[in-house]
């Protein structure tokens, strides 16, 4: 049985428990560092993956204006947090997952 981990940085470690997943935060061997973002979960992958997405706004210097543009990464979602479609959520970078996941699921925002 693994000891749970206070990350810190007004991260609170959830009430649920992960069993076996390496890859949480909290409950497993992963370290936390780097960017954090809010965004909206838009996608539920398979294999403890979901997509998310955040607005953000480009400078275009040529016409003096700004546009909107969005981000999307793919983050690691612990049995503990478990975010839906929908969830505003906190991600946090850690190293790298797999391919395509360098963020996990730190906390469901309300």
């Amino acid at each position: 049985m693994t000891k749970e981990k206070n990350i810190g940085a007004g991260f609170e470690v959830p009430k649920e428990k992960c069993t076996g997943d390496v890859h949480c935060p909290f409950h497993g061997e992963m370290p936390v560092h780097g960017r954090v973002f809010t965004g909206t979960v838009i996608k539920r992958n398979s294999n403890k993956t979901v997509t998310v997405e955040w607005p953000r706004i480009h400078y275009l210097p040529k016409f003096e204006r700004f546009s909107k543009r969005r981000s999307k990464v793919k983050a690691h979602n612990p049995d503990c947090i478990s975010a839906k479609v929908g969830d505003k959520v906190t991600i946090i970078e850690t190293r790298p997952i797999s391919k395509t996941k360098s963020f996990v699921v730190m906390r469901i925002d309300k």
